[in-house]
């Protein structure tokens, strides 16, 4: 019997809003002490009277821009009724059949085996606007439970998408790639572990025919299993691979699941566990939000259309198509937003720095400045505790830095010592390494001088380089490098010993 697993998302995401979704209380509330972001409204006091946030109404909208929807002309709010404790009113303002955006897709690379990626397209039904629940704090011993009302009212936006997804891997690639739309869109910091992207799960098997060739099959959808509130990337995957090796096993014996349930992930177990049957459209109870008038949304579409920014996969191209990275260095550049924008200015500078000795796209600059960018600059900051805020290196300065490494101005043993300094003073690199003299030896006359005092001063290591040992001439290079203080080129000083060596043979 061959499987497939057919997985969809609901996603939500906590919109970056000064106050909440229908009154004015701050949207901070996470940073505050229990129960104190509260007012009658959020709260559910009876006679109270919600107002829409107008800008949360713009960011869900911006957002569905950016993921391709439609956005509509009428939306309207409505009541989802259900009985929670961290559900103060009884009841949920959310939308149900006109939400602000039908439709769109996102298409995203799923890392492959070979290191590329392939490519995987996932569509979306809707996203529509609602206010979250308050959080429950649970007692160690399970006896207790607490109620914070700060999260109460939060203003959400929830995707939910098509059953597109095939694999945990798939599912995994896409929730990466739409919590950082949503950054770069400036709706959400979208960080799960504080909760501002939320997951709910669903999965369901079908069975391969012997023979596909009848596409009718892919469209079956058997009764799904919905795994709820999921906070992180590493949970999402693992729980989609326990689902699909718990119901595999449910249909070799035979007994394919039968109704739709809900289940939650237990991290500390590795498992789902049954929480109870899964409720459908009429077990709500939806009907329109009465306190609420309708939204009029085609003019407000029209103006966000234009400030709809240049998203993560566009920018992933561009940086290759303009300045020569690879996939997977884009890609790292990319995920992190204010590092792509300082790589992006730094590798602007370089081009203007450089003219004409270079031009772009080089895959070998891109790929000395992306070393130095992401891996050289890193190491400074963990050594010198810093963050790339605190740290005074600017674009202009990273750009002469890189100028220098690839023109030969300076080692690299020597150019970590100038970033370092860039790190701490904010000096121009040049400077550093006039002040400090750390420029490279380019007098092969003297390079020629050290390396014979190295092998003079160095006989066992030469014997042994003579009896075959390739590796000894490692030990030279460093002695030549500590001689000169960094200044000599390693590949410059390893010709010349070997030079030197083969005369004496």
């Amino acid at each position: 019997m061959k499987l497939e697993p057919v997985i969809g998302l609901e996603i939500h995401v906590q919109l970056k809003t000064d106050s909440k979704m229908f009154c004015r209380c701050s949207n901070k509330g996470e940073f505050e002490p229990p129960n104190t972001t509260v007012c009658p409204v959020c709260v559910g006091h009876p006679g109270t009277l919600p107002v829409p946030n107008a800008k949360a109404v713009e960011l869900g909208v911006l957002a569905g821009l950016a993921l391709g929807g439609e956005i509509a002309e009428h939306s309207k709010f409505d009541r989802k009724q259900y009985f929670y404790p961290d559900l103060p009113k009884g009841y949920q303002i959310s939308q149900f059949d006109l939400p602000i955006v039908k439709g769109g897709s996102l298409s995203v690379g799923v890392p492959a085996k070979d290191g590329k990626s392939r490519p995987v397209t996932v569509r979306f039904t809707r996203a529509h606007l609602e206010e979250d629940a308050a959080k429950l704090h649970h007692s160690d011993d399970g006896q207790s439970s607490l109620v914070d009302f700060n999260r109460a009212g939060t203003p959400l936006i929830e995707c939910v998408t098509e059953p597109d997804m095939h694999s945990p891997d798939e599912a995994k690639a896409f929730l990466q790639e739409l919590r950082l739309i949503m950054r770069y869109l400036g709706v959400s910091d979208a960080d799960m572990e504080k909760g501002h992207l939320r997951c709910d799960a669903n999965i369901s098997l079908r069975e391969i025919p012997d023979d596909p060739a009848n596409e009718d099959w892919a469209k079956q959808l058997n009764p799904k299993t919905e795994i709820k509130n999921v906070n992180s990337f590493r949970s999402v995957e693992r729980a989609l691979e326990y689902e699909i090796d718990r119901q595999t096993k449910l249909w070799l014996d035979g007994k394919p699941p039968a109704e739709q349930t809900t289940r939650g992930w237990d991290d500390a177990r590795n498992a789902t566990v049954a929480q109870r049957s899964k409720e459908e459209a009429n077990d709500y109870r939806y009907f329109p939000e009465p306190d609420l008038p309708p939204l009029q949304l085609h003019e407000l579409a029209d103006r966000l259309a234009k400030s709809v920014p240049e998203l993560p996969a566009a920018r992933r191209a561009r940086l290759t198509s303009e300045f020569g990275f690879g996939e997977s260095e884009a890609k790292t550049i990319c995920d992190d937003l204010e590092l792509a924008d300082f790589v992006e200015q730094t590798m602007s500078e370089l081009a203007e720095w450089s003219k004409p000795r270079l031009s772009f796209p080089d895959p070998e600059v891109a790929r000395v400045a992306a070393g130095w960018m992401l891996s050289k600059l890193g190491g400074v900051l963990t050594d010198l505790k810093l963050d790339r805020a605190s740290a005074k290196v600017t674009p202009e300065n990273m750009a002469e830095l890189i100028g220098m490494i690839l023109g030969k101005a300076v080692t690299g043993t020597n150019a970590l010592v100038v970033l370092s300094e860039m790190a701490k003073t904010g000096a121009d690199p040049s400077i550093i390494a006039q002040e400090k003299d750390l420029g490279q030896i380019d007098d092969m006359a003297e390079l020629e001088l050290v390396a014979k005092q190295v092998i003079a001063a160095n006989p066992k290591v030469v014997d042994d380089w003579r009896g075959g040992k390739a590796n000894a001439i490692q030990f030279l290079v460093g002695q030549v490098m500590k001689l000169t203080r960094g200044k000599a080129s390693p590949e410059v000083a390893r010709q010349m010993l070997e030079k030197e060596l083969s005369r004496l043979a």
